[in-house]
């Protein structure tokens, strides 16, 4: 049974799919899963788990690139397996590398970190050790 299940870490949310898109019900599934993250500047579809995608999965796809593009959101797939990237050729999608990845969460890391740190030590107190 397909699932989907979001991470949102600062601006950018990650939808992790697992398991076979090919019925309509998990490509609406994906779609209503997306297209709740208004609140985003980047979803990325992390697509690891997901074993198969049909043509109205495919099709689903396509519209989420197009309505992130239409709300100025970044729309970025990440690692599909290797029967969902021979579907994945026949369309234009953005793959993100590892290393695109690592890129997208690094500022996301830092800011955690230094709300963190602030929480734990009030500026204040951070200048008598500068």
């Amino acid at each position: 049974m397909p699932s989907v299940h979001i991470d949102n870490i600062g601006e950018m949310a990650i939808v992790e799919c697992a398991g076979r898109f090919v019925r309509n019900e998990a490509a609406f599934q994906l779609r209503d899963a997306v297209t709740s993250q208004t609140d985003a500047r980047v979803v990325v579809l992390d697509l690891t788990e997901m074993h198969a995608i049909g043509g109205g999965g495919l099709g689903v796809l396509v519209l989420l690139q197009r309505w992130a593009q239409d709300h100025d959101i970044r729309f970025k797939l990440f690692n599909p397996s290797g029967p969902v990237r021979d579907k994945l050729k026949h369309v234009d999608f953005e793959i993100a590398t590892l290393e695109q990845m690592m890129s997208l969460l690094s500022p996301v890391d830092s800011q955690y970190a230094r709300a963190l740190i602030e929480s734990q030590f009030p500026l204040h107190q951070l200048s008598k050790y500068a």
